[in-house]
């Protein structure tokens, strides 16, 4: 399997952190050198491991926010 490179271009917030240290967090990161995207995912406290998560163009963004806002939380 290739390494994957990437680089954090911008820590947006943290949304929950485990009993173990992980961080579920909202950055945007650039990946093999990409344009950056924003991306949700657990991390280790130094971001030297990470969990499996997704990614969002801002078009996509700007839509799972809309749809957010509509919710009766």
């Amino acid at each position: 399997m290739a390494d994957i490179k990437f680089e954090i271009k911008e820590n947006l917030g943290i949304i929950s952190e485990s009993a173990k240290g992980w961080k579920k967090e909202l950055n945007l990161i650039s990946w093999n050198y990409k344009e950056a995207k924003y991306d949700i995912r657990e991390w280790d406290s130094d971001h030297s491991k990470m969990g499996k998560g997704v990614t969002f163009n801002r078009d996509e963004l700007i839509e799972l926010r809309n749809i957010l806002n509509s919710m009766e939380l």
